[in-house]
């Protein structure tokens, strides 16, 4: 019963917030629990759920390249700028604590509850989003910003 009461929450200040990708998180995890095979599904879903969020991620980043919105001559031209080269740093950055951060979650589980009331907080109440690749981007924003430099 505790669990619904906290998917419940969760889902009302999502509603509150008006972030649709965490309503439909919530009725999801919701639906899923209800249904009789649940306790087969959702430990699977917690297991494999990031790699299977990375896998959408990577697909959607991989698209303009399908439709040729980007080419080889972006690529060639990102090695030539220093915010190019903050922005690779970055992504580095970005997969290597999240290697860390992984380790992290299995050696201390308790840690996720904390993780999921911040990503709530900062998704919901600082319209933030909460994505690898996109916090990448953000770091690179940022420092880009900082030292007045542009991507073009």
């Amino acid at each position: 019963m505790e669990s619904w009461l906290f998917l419940l929450l969760v889902l009302v200040v999502a509603l509150l917030g008006k972030n649709s990708s965490l309503i439909i998180a919530a009725v999801v995890v919701m639906v899923i629990k209800a249904l009789p095979f649940a306790t087969k599904w959702l430990p699977t879903i917690q297991s494999k759920g990031i790699n299977w969020g990375v896998t959408i991620i990577s697909i959607a980043i991989l698209v303009p390249i399908a439709t040729g919105e980007i080419k080889f001559s972006d690529l060639i031209s990102v090695f030539k700028s220093p915010a190019g080269w903050i922005a690779i740093g970055c992504g580095i950055a970005v997969a290597v604590l999240s290697r860390y951060g992984v380790n992290q979650l299995a050696a201390s589980p308790q840690v996720t509850l904390a993780l999921v009331l911040g990503t709530i907080c900062g998704v919901v109440f600082l319209r933030g989003v909460a994505a690898g690749p996109v916090i990448a981007s953000g770091m690179a924003y940022c420092i880009v910003t900082l030292l007045g430099l542009s991507f073009k």
